[in-house]
């Protein structure tokens, strides 16, 4: 308190003093959150403080773009494919995808990939949206150390490392199929090369292809690759006839698409064993083909028969173990291959045969458990991200390495009959493990002949 007599003067600038700095700090106040340029500025880091960070354990480096740009596709402008060497991916596409139990599924990938809240987490992508995305789902569940940078700027220099998957072309993202549609030429496909689209599933063209397909697709029945009442590879004769009546060359350039994933590269695996020296699959399939915004057509196209596919058939016979193949040089060789059993844990100790139409139950003795879905035969969520897209493969090679699986062996994949090993397959090989087949008759063909021996139960 004041002692003695007021100056009446100093009491007037003491308070014009006082109005002034709440009025400074008010402004302040009102400033800081509303100015998102500033706010992008202070989380946004150059290439040279990313370089720092990259060995530095407490920092995580994210590529939120889909994932076919992590596996090596140049989209959204980017001079160079794939990802910044030491990247995990988590796409901002799998945020808006509608699947059950999604938060638990995306949690255990932000734990697979090592994206915890106590470490500082830089997030990259090329068309300036994906990252606010990310960034805001992760502020959203508490993360608070979050930077991003535009990966452009680490593509157009040559000096800094980016890694892709050595066959990444084999599977193609909407955007390119789009691109040829349009009379385009992507980048992977030759220059007046004759690009053909089929679909591929089960049944007639009414039980799906006829509700919507991609536009200028045509259809190719499951069936017809594999006859009932088997439903085993047709044989070489038969998949000849097979592929000039759909009016295949070995020539072509073909990419499979599906509703069911599954199927497409069941078709794809059976194309390229024939010989055709050019198959790749829609990555995430009819699904990524809606994201990404694009139409589907009803409109029925036939193929054009042809009477000469231009080599002998199988062109690649490699591709696919016989019965035979697999107990007398895969199961005989342990030392040089191994056979991956890519079906449920139930199905592998006999807990069920995994089909409704096979009583059967048990594992091949000398197989060995390489992952496959959690519920049942028609699901492959260790193989795929929440969208259906392949899952960085790197995560299930450390899958496979925990089982002994040794990726400098021969490896030959199976399943119950043949449909979820062939994409497993494909997976493999888009990754760059080009030593590897199909054992396509699986386990259905294993036990159909009682002199095949049979394990059941705990390994």
């Amino acid at each position: 308190m004041f002692r003695g007599k007021r100056n009446p003067v100093l009491l007037i600038m003491l308070l014009l003093l006082a109005i002034l700095s709440v009025t400074a700090c008010n402004s302040d106040k009102k400033d800081q959150p509303t100015n998102k340029k500033s706010d992008e500025a202070k989380t946004a880091i150059t290439t040279e403080e990313l370089q720092e960070k990259l060995n530095d354990d407490s920092w995580v480096v994210v590529d939120t773009r889909i994932n076919d740009a992590f596996n090596g596709w140049k989209l959204d402008g980017v001079e160079r494919g794939g990802h910044i060497a030491g990247a995990v991916d988590f796409s901002a596409n799998w945020l808006k995808v509608e699947a059950d139990n999604k938060e638990k599924t995306l949690d255990t990938a932000l734990e697979t990939k090592g994206i915890s809240s106590d470490k500082n987490i830089v997030l990259y992508d090329a068309n300036g949206t994906d990252t606010k995305k990310v960034a805001e789902y992760l502020k959203g569940k508490g993360y608070e150390n979050v930077f991003t940078y535009d990966v452009k700027e680490w593509a157009k220099d040559e000096s800094l490392p980016m890694e892709n998957f050595e066959n990444y072309h084999m599977i193609v993202p909407a955007s390119v199929v789009n691109d040829i549609i349009d009379g385009k030429t992507p980048e992977t496909f030759e220059e007046g090369k004759k690009v053909k689209i089929v679909e591929a599933s089960w049944g007639e063209e009414k039980d799906g292809y006829a509700n919507g397909h991609v536009p200028g697709s045509f259809h190719i029945n499951t069936d017809d690759i594999e006859p009932p009442p088997a439903w085993m590879l047709a044989s070489d004769k038969e998949l000849e006839k097979v592929v000039l009546n759909y009016g295949f060359t070995k020539d072509d350039s073909v990419i499979v698409t599906s509703e069911s994933q599954m199927a497409a590269y069941r078709v794809a695996v059976a194309l390229r064993y024939v010989g055709i020296e050019d198959v790749r699959v829609l990555n995430g399939g009819l699904g990524a083909w809606t994201a990404a915004g694009y139409e589907v057509e009803t409109t029925s196209h036939k193929p054009k028969p042809v009477t000469d596919f231009g080599a002998s058939i199988p062109g690649n016979p490699d591709l696919i173990d016989t019965i035979e193949e697999v107990k007398t040089e895969v199961l005989a060789n342990p030392e040089k291959n191994t056979l991956v059993d890519n079906r449920t844990w139930e199905e592998r100790i006999g807990e069920t045969s995994g089909y409704s139409y096979h009583d059967k139950k048990g594992r091949i003795p000398g197989s060995v458990y390489g992952y496959a879905g959690l519920t049942d035969a028609n699901s492959l969520e260790n193989f795929r991200n929440i969208d259906n897209t392949m899952r960085n493969f790197d995560e299930i090679v450390a899958l496979w390495k925990e089982e002994g699986i040794d990726l400098e062996k021969d490896l030959s994949f199976m399943c119950g009959s043949g449909w979820r090993a062939a994409e497993v397959l494909t997976y493999a090989q888009v990754y760059g493990l080009n030593n590897s087949s199909l054992y396509s008759d699986g386990w259905i063909g294993w036990s159909n002949n009682p002199s095949n021996p049979v394990e059941t139960g705990e390994e």
